[in-house]
């Protein structure tokens, strides 16, 4: 639960409220478009919540899948209201909305026959929908809203929670339907997994850097400089040689790593060159993850 500290501000501003808005709603409609036109004609099976109701309705005909469905969010959305914060609560309820109603209205005809190529497509249209829709700092409710407490509380990446989540969802039911139908929503499932990673860090993706030179100073000058980012200097000494040597380190964005490397290797082509990837990182000016 969050204790201390500002309360998260329940909008940003009047055009980005505009903005989100209109991510949630486009990111409802691609991803009833997945649903209505590739998921149900096709047959194949969904995880996640409504995956979840369809178990309980299957032991329990007589209840209502909506209902049932609606029963499952409401602690999620309690959840998401004490870890994350109002905003995404209330995103969230925008998302949810604009996904059943656009799971009413959206209904396209696709001319694919090979169910392999129309699992890999619904994979990208659903992953790029919910993506969308976590962009905003909002989700489209279910499994979504989950996806982002453990983020919050264990920096794990969202596609791969709702993959596990998916998947463990896709083993219970698959004793209601073929195995075919399950193994082709597995595809599904992993592949909107991987896009929705792409579309919320995509090229905001951060890089962190570790350099060790004998122009250190001239380096970080021109990174400060050039790049506009900050350098931490961190004292070392080499595990050979016994002579002290000073350690570059920064985080710069994927976009920037070819400008670095190419002022690096035109000050010190011997300079040793550490680049490796993060999970995430939090800053006002570097950090690329959404403010839930």
């Amino acid at each position: 639960m969050r204790t201390g500290g500002n309360p998260q501000a329940l909008f940003l501003s009047p055009w980005q409220v505009i903005r989100d808005i209109g991510l949630l709603c486009l990111g409802g409609v691609l991803c009833a478009v997945g649903v209505n036109s590739i998921l149900i004609p096709h047959n194949f099976v969904t995880g996640g919540i409504t995956g979840i109701a369809l178990i309980v309705y299957k032991i329990f005909p007589f209840l209502d899948p909506g209902v049932i469905y609606l029963l499952l969010n409401l602690p999620l959305f309690a959840l998401a209201w004490m870890v994350v914060g109002r905003r995404f609560f209330v995103y969230s309820i925008l998302g949810t909305v604009a996904l059943s109603v656009s799971l009413l209205f959206f209904h396209f005809d696709l001319q694919i026959e090979d169910r392999m190529l129309n699992a890999l497509l619904a994979g990208v249209i659903l992953g790029v929908g919910a993506g969308l829709c976590l962009k905003t700092s909002g989700s489209q409710g279910g499994t979504d809203m989950l996806s982002v407490v453990l983020l919050k509380r264990f920096s794990i990446k969202i596609g791969n929670t709702l993959m596990v989540l998916n998947g463990l969802v896709l083993l219970l039911i698959s004793v209601y339907y073929s195995i075919e139908a399950v193994l082709y929503t597995m595809i599904v499932v992993f592949v909107s997994s991987k896009v929705i990673n792409l579309v919320v860090v995509g090229l905001s993706q951060r890089k962190a850097v570790f350099i060790i030179s004998r122009h250190w100073d001239y380096i970080s000058r021109e990174i400060l400089k050039d790049i506009r980012r900050g350098v931490t200097i961190i004292k070392g000494e080499g595990g050979y040689s016994r002579k002290e040597e000073k350690i570059l380190y920064t985080v710069v964005q994927l976009t920037e790593i070819g400008t670095l490397k190419r002022l690096v290797h035109g000050i010190d082509p011997d300079a040793f060159v550490v680049i490796s990837d993060t999970l995430e990182v939090i800053n006002y000016r570097i950090g690329n993850q959404p403010h839930w």
